[in-house]
């Protein structure tokens, strides 16, 4: 009997699986499907990581932008402030032009020079000016006085209201010396050096150099002189107030003026005047100015106020004008020219 070989093949070995991958996971399915909840996780945490990179190079870029430009900006005021300590050196004295201030010596001269001349000839031109102006005017005479063509008036004591107490002589005593201060150059030892003028009369002297001056003796102001009673009234209760009327260069009043005072209540107050009627007397004007008129005094009205006792306590309102000549006394613009207003009062 014939038998043919057979061929046998050698045992695999135990547990091992045939035409098993290497490198396989085991459990694994060799055609498994990946999951794709899985593969979107991945790429979502592929791109936080990749704009995360992104943001901290941009973060790094702006820092060192930044960086840069605090540098440059250090770096630019650093070479300000050294070019302006050298501009100011270079201005103050430049040694490679030879320029102070800016200027050469020769600019310099020629500038200083152009204004020397300049400046001179605006001095020339003044002085010139000021001298031909000073040709027309008069010295004693002002060239426009049409303001003061009417004088004011004025009343001593210097003072609006005068009140005191007859009984109390330190109340009154300021008003006593301020009249004695007044008439001291009204003194008739010093008006006996003046000259005798004629009365109702003016005193024209325009072509004397020096003018004379008409006599007006404290002694006329008789009870109001402060000389029969050296209190003037004010220690009987009987006050005087002195009205003068102030000076106005070429002044001619025409007419006969004089001062009248009333008072402002329903019954007269009795007054006495000094000289009689309050005249002013025309011999004392004009007047010529200071400079040519150097000892001039103006005539003087004293007025005394006869006062009661049942006028004491009471305050009394008197007002004075320049009356009987062409003298402005009624301007309502101008309370004191051409009258003037006082109050007294008395009390024990």
């Amino acid at each position: 009997m014939s038998s043919s070989p057979q061929t046998q093949e050698p045992n695999p070995e135990p547990n091992q699986e045939p035409n098993q991958e290497p490198n396989q996971e085991p459990n694994q399915e060799p055609n498994q499907e990946p999951n794709p909840e899985q593969t979107e996780e991945k790429d979502a945490a592929k791109e936080e990581v990749k704009e995360e990179v992104k943001e901290d190079k941009t973060e790094e870029k702006t820092e060192e932008k930044t960086e840069e430009k605090t540098e440059k900006k250090e770096g630019k005021k650093e070479e300000k402030k050294e070019e302006k300590k050298e501009s100011c050196r270079d201005f103050i004295y430049n040694p490679r032009t030879g320029e102070f201030l800016g200027r050469t010596a020769s600019s310099w001269g020629l500038i200083l020079l152009f204004y020397f001349v300049f400046y001179g000839f605006l001095a020339g031109m003044f002085s010139l000016t000021m001298w031909v102006m000073l040709q027309t005017l008069d010295e004693n005479v002002p060239r426009h006085q049409d303001r003061v063509s009417s004088p004011g008036l004025v009343v001593r004591p210097h003072a609006v209201e005068i009140s005191y107490n007859r009984t109390d002589p330190t109340n009154y005593n300021q008003y006593i010396q301020q009249l004695h201060e007044l008439l001291q150059y009204y003194n008739d030892s010093i008006q006996e050096q003046n000259d005798l003028c004629l009365v109702g009369e003016y005193t024209e002297q325009d072509a004397e150099p020096i003018k004379k001056v008409c006599q007006f003796k404290r002694s006329t102001l008789r009870q109001c002189s402060g000389l029969p009673d050296t209190s003037f009234g004010y220690e009987e209760g009987k006050p005087c107030i002195i009205i003068k009327m102030n000076r106005v260069i070429g002044l001619k009043p025409e007419g006969d003026p004089y001062i009248n005072c009333t008072a402002k209540r329903d019954t007269p107050l009795q007054m006495q005047y000094f000289p009689p009627d309050g005249r002013l007397d025309k011999m004392f004007f004009p007047y010529y100015g200071k400079k040519a008129h150097p000892d001039y005094v103006q005539p003087l009205v004293a007025v005394k106020l006869l006062l009661r006792k049942e006028d004491y306590n009471i305050e009394q309102t008197v007002e004075c004008k320049v009356e009987g000549s062409n003298l402005r006394n009624s301007d309502d613009r101008d309370k004191y020219l051409g009258r003037v207003t006082f109050r007294v009062r008395v009390s024990e």
